[in-house]
């Protein structure tokens, strides 16, 4: 049975050359609004496209800094009429966030290619904690963003009047839409476009604090004997145990203070070379910028008298009771609330540099559809991005915008990830007898669990009513179907090593130390479209022959060497896949030389397979022009709607492609019984 040789036919002269068209419509706007395809050829692409701390600082840090519009008002809200307190509070904010800092600065020295606490609890205590926190930081990220836009609605709406507050919520919504849309198009790009919002933040809120605290010198010692007076009426009150337990809770519920601390060590992938130097000091960056602006408002709140008032934010108070009388008071007043507004979606950023960085890493470990770990042409895991800014838009909906209620759901899971990473590392260096400074780092590791451990117990308690029990349930779903998930895939793959130990080794017909038969590009082709060596491939191999008796005298295999997010880590990686994809294709080309059939191969690296693929096809057509196309497909038992989801559908989509460009393509099944 043999089958009409693609390309017999003279092509059609109405029809433009394969590959030669130009770009749809459609396909321009796109490039329009997100930029056009990178260039994988390009040697210094990883270079140019890495952060150098600054940026990283603004990129990753601003996460951090901004949560200091929202993170100490809760906390001193908490003190209620017990402000005397204030001081202390501000000092164990601004060492929490140093301490915290600096066990994350260990952390990226112990993982250079990063992945935060996902791949800090796979690596150190596992499989199954690790899918706990990765699941805890998705969930995290989704409200970082969620938060952070929230936060800056509060900001921006405490400048304009009560009739303007229904508006807020569908402003935050066309933002997320916008950040989607920026991020899509680039990390860099969406870092540089926002760097003079978080420079304005960082100049406003240094007049504000240090402004503030100088202009109220001259009130300390009143200030002092007002703290010694209410220190002296608190215990009279409430007693040791009870003024230990207020500051406690109190310093807990503001635990949305130090929620952007985890973000530089997962964004190591996109910091510029040596990774580990750019990620330490993009984290004291960070740390500093944090502790002094968390630590110094609190303090300021307490020299100033400020207390809630509806409608506005804390800061706003503070700021417009600073200005009172001022000249040109009122405009530093619009910018300064402007700026933490605005940096408030700078911090947003985080969510979606580093959350889809999270699902890419869970995507190559199967815990996650394995879509989820493709770059887009412009290098961005634009799959994730959508999902994100999906989820953040229902999260955004779903609470109405409420940072209070936001802030609650944020933290849980924040303190989670952070508790299972400084468990691990404790463990990690428990461990490790006979290394330098062992006894310090057990310390400092020790401190920021007991830490973390406190925040994470005192918030759920507190506040699992109030919209802890969703984030809890949520994880928790995820999880579920994480691990479901992973058990399909494993299953699967178990099927296919089935297939592949089943073939066994196939006998050669060709004498050892004899030339392999040479190539015919006249002669009928079978074009053989591969990803990987394995069941898959040698099945649909030994499948064409059985199909085609005697028929084809040539097999090209072809293959896209795919730069997804598990690729893309440093200036060579672009090259080590090359060589990896090669070798693959090398032992393809080895064994059907074995079985006496002439074989060659041809690749291409691109990000994009189906679009990758089609032009590497067409290519291939014309220099074999009696050439038909193959590839294999998992074809199970009982086809339901997950498989379209966990299984992409490339080889239909390459067929499609094909077909209409005048080429004969064949899926060739390779059946996987589940169960």
């Amino acid at each position: 049975m043999t089958s009409e040789p693609a390309g017999a036919l003279p092509p059609d002269p109405n029809d433009p050359e394969p590959g030669a068209a130009e770009p749809s419509p459609l396909r321009r706007l796109k490039h329009a609004i997100f930029g056009r395809p990178r260039d994988l050829a390009d040697s210094g692409l990883f270079h140019r496209l890495a952060l150098i701390p600054f940026l990283a600082w603004v990129g990753l840090g601003a996460d951090g800094l901004s949560s200091s519009s929202y993170g100490p008002e809760e906390a001193f809200r908490a003190l209620g009429q017990h402000t005397y307190l204030a001081l202390g509070l501000a000092l164990v904010t601004a060492f929490t966030v140093l301490l915290i800092s600096a066990a994350y600065s260990r952390l990226i020295e112990e993982f250079p290619t990063g992945g935060g606490g996902y791949v800090v609890a796979t690596k150190l205590l596992g499989p199954s904690a690790g899918v706990i926190s990765g699941s805890a930081l998705l969930v995290d990220y989704v409200l970082t963003i969620t938060t952070s836009l929230a936060a800056a609605g509060d900001a921006l709406f405490s400048l304009l009047g009560p009739q303007w507050v229904p508006l807020k919520l569908p402003l935050e919504c066309v933002l997320l839409v916008m950040l989607t849309g920026l991020n899509i198009r680039g990390v860099r790009e969406s870092v540089i476009a926002l760097l003079p919002i978080f420079l304005l933040f960082v100049v406003t809120h240094i007049i504000v604090i240090g402004g503030g605290i100088i202009a109220h010198v001259g009130h300390v010692p009143a200030v002092a004997a007002q703290v010694r007076t209410g220190y002296a009426s608190g215990m009279s009150m409430l007693g040791a145990v009870g003024m230990t337990l207020l500051f406690v809770r109190a310093y807990s519920l503001g635990g949305g203070t130090y929620t952007g601390i985890e973000a530089v060590s997962n964004g190591l992938p996109i910091m510029r070379e040596p990774k580990v130097r750019t990620g330490k000091r993009t984290m004291l960056y960070m740390a500093t910028s944090l502790a002094f602006t968390a630590g110094g408002l609190i303090v300021c709140y307490l020299l100033w008298g400020v207390g809630p008032v509806d409608g506005k934010t804390m800061n706003a108070v503070l700021v417009e009771r600073m200005v009172a009388g001022m000249p040109f008071g009122h405009l530093f007043l619009i910018l300064t609330l402007f700026s933490e507004g605005a940096l408030l979606l700078v911090a947003a950023q985080a969510g979606f540099i580093d959350g889809p960085r999270v699902l890419a890493n869970m995507a190559v470990d199967s815990w996650v559809p394995h879509r989820f770990a493709a770059l887009s042409e412009r290098l961005t895991t634009q799959n994730g991005i959508v999902l994100m800014g999906i989820a953040a838009l229902a999260a955004l909906l779903y609470t109405g915008g409420q940072v209070s209620h936001l802030i609650v759901m944020y933290s849980i899971n924040v303190f989670l990830t952070f508790s299972l990473s400084m468990f691990a590392m404790l463990k990690h260096w428990r461990a490790a007898r006979g290394r330098a400074k062992r006894g310090r780092r057990m310390t400092l590791f020790t401190a920021g669990f007991l830490m973390c451990v406190t925040i994470l117990g005192i918030t759920v308690v507190e506040k699992f009513s109030e919209g802890g029990w969703v984030t809890i349930a949520v994880t928790a779903v995820l999880i579920g179907v994480c691990l479901w998930i992973r058990r399909h895939y494993r299953l699967s793959s178990a099927k296919i090593e089935e297939l592949y130990r089943q073939l066994g080794d196939l006998p050669t017909t060709v004498k050892p130390g004899s030339a392999p038969p040479a190539l015919d590009p006249k002669a009928p082709t079978a074009v053989m479209l591969v990803a990987s060596y394995g069941g898959i491939g040698i099945h649909t191999l030994l499948n064409i022959f059985r199909a085609f008796p005697r028929h084809f005298k040539n097999v090209v295999f072809i293959s896209v060497g795919v730069v997804d997010s598990g690729e893309f880590k440093g200036e060579h990686a672009v090259d080590e896949l090359k060589a990896r994809t090669s070798e693959m294709l090398a032992r393809y080309v080895a064994l059907t030389q074995g079985l006496g059939v002439a074989a060659a191969s041809r690749m291409a690296v691109g990000t994009e397979v189906v679009e990758t693929a089609e032009q590497l096809c067409l290519d291939v057509a014309r220099e074999f022009p009696q050439s038909t196309f193959f590839a294999g497909k998992m074809i199970f038992q009982r086809e339901t709607w997950y498989h379209g989801i966990l299984h992409n559908e490339t080889a239909f989509a390459i067929q499609k492609r094909l077909q209409w460009a005048g080429k004969t393509m064949v899926t060739m099944p390779v059946r996987v019984r589940e169960g």
